[in-house]
């Protein structure tokens, strides 16, 4: 058997080389990342790592012991600075090795705030690593002035950690409203609602002009003219996927590296899986940032590296935990042109539809019905909204 190298250690690459593992492969697995730590799950960072209610060790997927016992070659703190796809070798922290079959798992890095508008002023934070966290964690103070920019998930479960902990928060999304690019006015005003009535100062429609202070950040301007004082920022501005490295490579890019419905690049014996690859689904060269995406890809590329030529077939969901709601997301809403909500108690549901058919939905605290959605979305069936929306319709009874 060949030697299979994966650049990055995160999600997708524990998830790939396990699988080679179990389903047989004997072969040399090499797993490079540049963190010093193993792979590790990262939604717990802007939530309970970021608390406290969580020890490092349990942010890894397997303890470092497991990788070695299974022969698993774990090179940490190397970054990969080169990659030649002609003598199929790649150099890490100085070293050269060789490959058989290459994986890029290399995710995504967190959008940074210009240096022209002082984002490279000490206590501007981003949530994306274990370090991040840690470099953030003492500036959680009760009554600290936390200025987070950017309404998405990220965003607003880091607002919820900082209002939890007491902090003075304050959070500008320049849309017209939160959460806009992902989900519907439906969602966003249920969240809005939520961390208004915790003390959060949510202001859309505005932005952030520059950030002022002498060597570390002292103050925001803002776009409406206001000027707040902070003690620190978190930019929760969106991920861009890491996919410089292979681009530099030769590699197409579209959307993040570019693959077949296999997994495979433009380059043979290459592949991609997690946040830096986009496939065909639908008709599109699309990317998904979840935990869901990085495990079910990655397994695909195992299976094929072994010669499945298995394609993949993408179910997407998402969760996000913000107070002590869970929010759950299945399918897609790309598209959609109505929304229908169901309500039972404190459980919400918000159902995408484009015509007749059902897309996508959101689900507040109402695990049944993210459960119900899924399967009926992964089953290419659509019930009727009026049957949706009405509480006193049994929802199992919509998967008949």
């Amino acid at each position: 058997m060949g030697k299979v190298v994966v650049i990055g250690a995160g999600q997708a690459a524990a998830s790939l080389v396990v699988r080679l593992r179990d389903k047989g492969f004997e072969g040399p697995i090499t797993v490079i990342g540049d963190e010093p730590v193993p792979p590790y799950q990262r939604p717990p960072l802007s939530k309970a790592y970021l608390l406290g209610d969580m020890e490092e060790e349990r942010l890894y997927l397997r303890p470092h012991d497991f990788y070695t016992a299974r022969g698993i070659d774990l090179i940490l703190n190397a970054p990969v600075t080169a990659v030649d796809l002609t003598a199929r070798t790649l150099v890490a922290d100085g070293r050269k090795l060789d490959w058989d079959d290459l994986v890029f798992c290399t995710g995504s890095t967190p959008r940074r705030l210009p240096a022209a508008i002082g984002g490279d002023l000490e206590g501007v934070c981003a949530v994306r690593t274990i370090a991040d966290v840690q470099a953030m964690r003492p500036r959680f103070r009760h009554g600290a002035r936390v200025l987070i920019v950017g309404g998405g998930y990220i965003g607003l479960e880091a607002a919820a950690v900082a209002s939890k902990l007491g902090l003075k928060v304050t959070l500008v999304e320049m849309a017209e409203r939160i959460l806009q690019r992902v989900a519907a006015p439906e969602t966003a005003d249920y969240f809005r609602d939520l961390h208004r009535a915790h003390g959060v100062d949510i202001r859309e429609g505005v932005g952030l002009g520059r950030l002022t202070g002498e060597g570390r950040v002292q103050a925001a301007e803002l776009t409406d003219g206001t000027t707040l004082p902070v003690d620190f920022v978190i930019a929760g501005v969106g991920i861009v996927p890491a996919m410089d490295l292979a681009e530099a490579a030769g590699i197409e890019i579209e959307n993040g590296i570019r693959t077949d419905a296999t997994g495979q690049t433009s380059a043979p014996n290459v592949w991609a899986a997690g946040d830096c690859a986009s496939f065909p689904h639908r008709g599109a060269q699309i990317r998904l940032e979840s935990v869901g995406n990085a495990i079910d890809q990655a397994g695909v590329v195992a299976d094929n590296i072994l010669g499945a030529a298995r394609a993949y077939d993408a179910k997407p969901w998402f969760w996000s935990d913000q107070y002590d709601v869970k929010l759950q997301i299945a399918g897609l809403n790309a598209g959609y042109d109505r929304v229908v909500t169901r309500r039972s108690g404190v459980a919400v549901s918000h159902w995408y539809y484009a015509g007749a058919t059902l897309l996508a939905l959101d689900a507040m605290n109402d695990p049944r019905a993210y459960m119900v959605g899924k399967r009926l979305i992964e089953s290419g069936k659509s019930p009727k909204p009026e049957a949706v929306a009405d509480p006193a319709t049994e929802l199992k009874t919509l998967l008949k």
